[in-house]
């Protein structure tokens, strides 16, 4: 299993940075369009576990397809409608999924309209990152990545109290605290080599490092209790070793359009 984990890693890992720095212009928002696709074939499944085969999980994902194409090729003069996507996205993750986590709602009918929000911003915000600059697209992806290793080894040498037991029982507080201190110590001295975060003053950033790593938790977190409440361990098995998409993106979903909207307004 450990053998299959790390090379599939390793292809994606290949396969992200060719697409970010080999690929055409052009041709990478499409990439990114057909992932989301994908992610969304994956959410329509949790929607209606037990049904593998459902229609409306290629009718949902061909949905997610269209619309991100339609966006990629709205003209200049609608440039604000990503920015309404991404304030949608932040206050669904600031405000509507803490309460949903806490009250264990299942998403119903209503579920395909909560997987617009999650996945359209993230590809809007994947697209206006890397137009700032692959790297500046992997950094704020690394955050996530870091927010996770640190959580990981700081709840295991130091975790004694759980975070939310009924819905990801290995996760803690001390867990949290270790993610805190690595997205800020990451954050901080990365910042200093993006021109495009120049504009934010320490305590501006700091602020947004911490926002950055609460959403990454939630985000983590409502993945967790939707796939619960499916009674699946996996969103999907598209990649062997590590499940489906939705299992490598979750907490980028409720990151990257912060990120973005930040960036925005610098």
């Amino acid at each position: 299993m450990l053998r299959t984990r790390v090379i599939t890693a390793l292809f994606l890992a290949a396969g992200f940075l060719t697409v970010l720095f080999l690929l055409p212009e052009a041709m990478v928002g499409i990439v990114f369009a057909i992932i989301a696709a994908l992610a969304a074939w994956e959410w329509a499944g949790l929607l209606k576990p037990g049904q593998p085969n459902a229609p409306s999980r290629l009718l949902f994902a061909g949905i997610v397809l269209c619309l991100c194409v339609v966006l990629w090729a709205i003209p200049d003069d609608f440039s604000g409608v990503p920015t309404l996507l991404w304030s949608l996205s932040v206050l669904f993750w600031l405000f509507i999924a803490p309460v949903w986590l806490l009250r264990g709602w299942r998403p119903g009918v209503a579920g395909y309209v909560v997987g617009l929000i999650l996945l359209v911003p993230t590809w809007a915000a994947l697209v206006a990152l890397y137009a700032h600059g692959p790297l500046v697209l992997l950094a704020v992806m690394a955050l996530v990545w870091v927010a996770d290793i640190a959580a990981y080894f700081t709840g295991r040498a130091f975790g004694r109290h759980k975070l939310a037991p009924a819905i990801s029982p290995g996760k803690t507080w001390e867990g949290v605290a270790g993610a805190v201190g690595g997205v800020l110590l990451f954050g901080l001295l990365v910042s200093t080599h993006l021109p495009v975060a120049h504009g934010l003053g320490w305590a501006s950033l700091a602020g947004f490092l911490l926002l950055f790593t609460v959403f990454s938790i939630i985000g983590d977190l409502f993945e967790s209790l939707i796939k619960r409440q499916a009674n699946m361990k996996d969103s999907s098995q598209l990649l062997p070793g590590h499940g489906g998409i939705l299992d490598r993106i979750d907490s980028q979903m409720s990151t990257l359009p912060l990120a973005a909207l930040m960036l925005h307004w610098i």
